[in-house]
């Protein structure tokens, strides 16, 4: 293994920071998180595990997707007849797994979801054990799946937070972003044709959202998660067991844009590492950062030894020892 230099370099500003005023209820829980990091900005009870409800086919669409499974799947009899929401597809009938995707994620079809799992895990049980390893993979350590729709189970939990790193993590992949993005969807086969409009209503009346699920069982109240995009900032929100999260989802994200700013904490070009080395960052590095942050932010520039004139470092950006970011670092001598 090669060994490193570290050097350090600490930015110092002073300003201040305000904090969002509201609260959660027992029983209920909110998030706020920068959609380009993941770095939890805020929240009330974000780490209490609670039901999800539907929150999870947003965890259900990620997993199916990055399976490989797709092509025409056969719509089970425990499929056709999942309780709950529903795209109503009949027994027997062949729909193509994308259709059953838009589905899952505009209309909440539990039907799509366990049709899916099916398809890609060989049975419900086996998609529900890809679900939580890939949970694990991902750092969700509060987050327990077991069935792929969010019907209410005991153990069938997660936070409000874990649940804004599944949209964070989903839209990171090109073919969820398309199907969550999508305002509206018409399916064609044959003679049928099904039009599914997307169930969350901030997608239709702000132009700062772009996409998000929702959610609603007896045991977990109405569940929400919204991503939202201004100004090149993005946020994504999380309540859970909130009646009234529409207006709570735009409130945190209007306060949220105002008390956080992009913040090029290193710009394009080059610099002088040590003695004799130089660097040179292709790109700036920019973040989300409140007033009070900026002060507290570190960097760190890795440079491999033995790489000759040329070759590649590793520059990196932490706030209170987290780490944030990291961007590649040309290093030459």
């Amino acid at each position: 293994m090669k060994r490193t230099w570290a050097i350090v370099i600490v930015l110092f500003l002073s300003m201040m920071f305000t904090t969002l005023p509201k609260s959660a209820a027992a029983g209920s829980a909110w998030a706020v998180i920068d959609a380009d990091t993941g770095r939890l900005l805020d929240g009330s009870n974000e780490n209490v595990q609670l039901p999800i409800a539907s929150l999870t086919k947003m965890w259900t669409a990620l997993t199916f997707i990055e399976s490989g499974a797709d092509g025409d799947v056969v719509i089970s009899p425990a499929a056709a007849s999942a309780e709950g929401s529903s795209i109503y597809s009949q027994q027997g009938a062949v729909m193509d797994s994308d259709a059953l995707l838009y589905g899952l994620m505009l209309r909440s079809g539990n039907d799509a979801a366990f049709a899916l799992a099916e398809h890609a895990g060989g049975s419900v049980d086996g998609f529900v054990d890809m679900m939580n390893e890939k949970a694990q993979f991902y750092g969700m350590e509060r987050t327990t799946f077991k069935n792929p729709s969010g019907l209410h189970h005991e153990e069938h939990l997660s936070t409000a937070y874990e649940t804004g790193l599944m949209l964070y993590f989903a839209m990171k992949n090109e073919k969820f972003r398309k199907i969550a993005t999508a305002e509206n969807f018409v399916y064609r086969k044959g003679d049928e044709v099904k039009s599914w409009r997307n169930k969350h209503r901030l997608i239709h009346t702000n132009d700062a959202v772009i996409a998000g699920k929702t959610g609603f069982t007896k045991a977990a109240g109405r569940t929400l998660a919204t991503y939202f995009e201004k100004d090149d900032k993005r946020l994504i929100v999380v309540t859970l067991n909130n009646g009234n999260d529409w207006n709570v989802h735009e409130q945190l994200a209007n306060t949220t844009f105002q008390q956080y700013d992009l913040v090029t904490v290193a710009k394009k070009g080059k610099y002088r590492i040590l003695p004799g080395v130089n660097g040179e960052l292709k790109r700036p590095i920019v973040l989300l950062l409140n007033k009070n942050e900026v002060e507290r932010v570190s960097h760190v520039v890795y440079i491999p030894r033995n790489q000759g004139d040329k070759g590649a470092g590793t520059w990196t950006v932490s706030l209170n020892n987290e780490l944030l970011i990291s961007a590649e670092v040309e290093i030459y001598k």
